[in-house]
């Protein structure tokens, strides 16, 4: 532990000095990040320390190494990445960029055995019972301040939810493609933007593929819209497995409910409970150790080693998981954590760790260096964010619903539906300032938002025919 305490600090430092200094290597892992390249404006984004001179004289010389290669001209041009070792992109050994203490080597060690040398196991019951909200930690204190150091978005202090409101397009797609890529989806980031931004889906992709996708989206909106308001509970968590397992499983019956029957994980030993009983009472113990978690990033931790370990579900539980691990950060304002650039290899392996050794070192520092990636591809949204308009912030309720009254009285005059939702205003001013922000809310609508005030396709598009 000595060893990894030490590692955390100066992974701590690292990062302290990758804030004011970025380097060759820094852009090249920017890049490998990020399958379909990135252009020059988007890596300056990412890294606003490099003056624009210097990036393209290290991007020239990364190409010339053959480490990058371009795409498209002039403006258009775009800088990808070139794995030249199978096993660093989609090849089946854990990556060696990413860090890793030696508890997480020796873990690593074991679960890269051959199946028939690992000791088949079942649900250990004492790995949740030694937990002790508040007084057992998975993350140490100097990892949990480095962790809110990469984090802060300098909105701690405003209402939950504010900043995942802020950043509620990018999120979108970045948390959708990720998740969904994890889980071996082939949608690229661009085909995922394309899907989520104007409903077009990829040609050549399976239809499971395009609902993984859509049932993220409309899971994190989820999480978003109700940050002030959610909580760790069988209903939070329940309707979070149903936002994302819609219309993927077997039996539509298993969406959003405990598992009735047993489940075997792939390429694994080990075996989750069987009967709906026990899963059920240890899924109350589960969440109510959960929900009394006061720092944001323990409970997001503790939510991505004892979720899947439980598998309450019958399918679609490390999806829930990594879903559910955003809410406590996306309720304090903390940068999300989005899985972009995780290997699925490194997070199936270190899943490994925790189902048949019970040890979190693995995951534990796939975490960390997971959610410094994502810190750093968020880093410079926090700083054009603007500030958030406190009228709208007010009445961000009505707002919603009555823009989803206008909408569902389609025969009905817009302007009468919306004097009628705010003749409880007192003053004529008020009245006005929030039917403008009614207004402008209509005007922007499209079929990328319709969640956000409960709407289906098919009553936006009724709504669109009658206002022709």
């Amino acid at each position: 532990m000595a060893r990894f305490s030490l590692l955390c600090q100066n992974r701590a430092t690292e990062v302290k000095n990758r804030a004011t200094m970025s380097s060759p290597d820094a852009v090249l892992q920017s890049l490998q990040a990020h399958p379909d390249g990135l252009n020059i404006s988007e890596l300056l984004g990412l890294h606003p320390d490099i003056p624009r001179r210097t990036l393209q004289r290290w991007l020239a010389v990364l190409v010339t190494q053959r480490k990058v290669r371009t795409a498209g001209a002039a403006r258009a041009r775009r800088y990808i990445a070139i794995f030249t070792d199978p096993h660093e992109h989609g090849g089946d050994r854990f990556p060696a960029h990413i860090p890793l203490s030696a508890d997480s080597r020796d873990i690593l060690a074991y679960v890269d055995q051959p199946l028939t040398a690992r000791n088949p196991v079942g649900y250990q019951r004492d790995f949740l019972d030694a937990y002790q909200p508040n007084k057992t930690r998975y993350l140490s204190e100097p990892v949990r301040r480095q962790l809110h150091a990469m984090g802060d978005t300098g909105q701690i202090e405003r209402p939950a939810g504010t900043y995942g409101r802020a950043i509620l397009d990018r999120l979108l797609i970045d948390l959708s493609w990720a998740s969904s890529h994890l889980e071996g989806n082939t949608y690229s980031r661009l085909d995922t933007r394309e899907l989520i931004e104007h409903g077009q889906a990829a040609t050549g992709k399976a239809a499971a593929e395009t609902q993984m996708i859509l049932n993220h989206k409309a899971a994190i909106e989820l999480l978003v819209d109700n940050a002030d308001l959610v909580d760790f509970n069988r209903h939070t968590l329940l309707n979070l497995h149903a936002a994302l397992s819609e219309n993927l499983l077997s039996n539509p019956a298993d969406e959003g409910r405990p598992r009735q029957h047993r489940v075997e994980i792939g390429k694994s030993v080990y075996r989750p409970p069987e009967t709906p009983a026990r899963i059920a009472e240890e899924l109350d113990l589960l969440l109510d150790k959960l929900a009394r978690i006061s720092d944001p990033f323990e409970q997001s931790f503790f939510a991505m080693v004892h979720l899947p370990y439980l598998q309450p579900f019958a399918d679609v539980n490390k999806r829930t998981s990594r879903l559910a691990a955003n809410l406590p950060l996306i309720r304090a304002n903390l940068c999300p954590l989005t899985f972009l650039g995780v290997p699925e290899q490194a997070y199936s392996r270190a899943i490994l760790g925790v189902y048949e050794l019970t040890r979190v070192e693995l995951l534990r520092d796939l975490y960390l260096w997971a959610y410094e990636r994502s810190t750093q591809e968020y880093l410079a949204i926090k700083q054009e964010l603007a500030e958030p308009d406190p009228m709208r912030l007010a009445w961000r309720q009505r707002i919603r619903e009555t823009v989803r009254q206008v909408v569902l009285q389609a025969d009905s005059n817009p302007l009468d539906v919306i004097r009628n939702s705010l003749t409880d205003l007192a003053s004529e001013e008020e009245r006005k300032e929030v039917a403008d922000l009614i207004i402008e809310e209509l005007r922007r609508l499209h079929e990328g938002v319709l969640a956000r005030y409960g709407l289906r396709p098919a009553e936006f598009q009724h709504w669109r025919e009658k206002q022709r």
